[in-house]
């Protein structure tokens, strides 16, 4: 069994998948697993709206055409700007994702149509859309994060790969409309997810992480 510390070093955002369904059996196990992460009083405040097969690309299809003639509109609004370390950090991703698919920054046409992707889920045969209860507020999507962040974990441990998309959540009420959900019911993201395709160039692409020595404050050590 893989432990916590090599499933973290391991695990990656995957953006492209095999066409194979993963078995209901082992979405489950993922599932009951997951549900075991921490909230606040423990609220458990997510719920999971789960697609397999046609129904993630019939969504996909719809959600990608819905996209190009409508503006954003996110549940929870966007990060107003991206500065210092957090903009350097921000950059550093996108341009080694599209140095990967050997994408010129100012191909803007490119790097549109790989933006669009996020639409079609990479080509994930499942997609898991997660919503929170509108009255929970901010700490009810934390409590979504955690259970994002142990859902993720899981797919690696059962052999599988998954990207979590801020991007499926940025037309709330066309997911809300689609799936016919509550508008007390607030989209945090969805999380794609699948058999990776080690074929593809994209797959190879990683992000770095920076030192604890710029992120963490120690008071009361040696």
């Amino acid at each position: 069994m893989e432990t916590i510390e090599s499933i973290l070093q391991a695990r990656y955002s995957c953006r492209a998948y095999q066409a194979q369904q993963v078995p209901q059996e082992t979405i489950q196990e993922i599932l009951d697993q997951a549900q075991r992460s921490a909230s606040w009083c423990n609220v458990q405040p997510w719920e999971i709206l789960l697609l397999g097969g046609e129904p993630t690309r019939r969504f996909g299809d719809a959600y990608y055409e819905h996209v190009q003639s409508h503006p954003a509109n996110p549940d929870f609004p966007w990060p107003e700007r991206y500065e210092g370390v957090y903009q350097q950090r921000r950059r550093e991703c996108g341009f080694a994702l599209y140095n990967t698919l050997e994408i010129k920054k100012e191909d803007r046409e490119a790097t549109q149509r790989q933006m669009l992707e996020n639409y079609r889920f990479f080509g994930a045969p499942h997609l898991a859309l997660i919503t929170t209860p509108k009255k929970l507020g901010v700490y009810g999507a934390v409590d979504c994060g955690i259970y994002v962040a142990n859902f993720m974990a899981l797919t690696h441990s059962h052999g599988l790969a998954c990207i979590a998309q801020a991007a499926v959540a940025s037309h709330p009420d066309f997911v809300r409309d689609y799936f016919n959900l509550p508008e007390d019911r607030l989209l945090v993201c969805g999380i794609a997810f699948g058999y990776e395709d080690a074929t593809q160039k994209i797959n190879q692409y990683r992000t770095t992480r920076d030192s604890i020595d710029h992120v963490v404050r120690w008071e009361g050590f040696n």
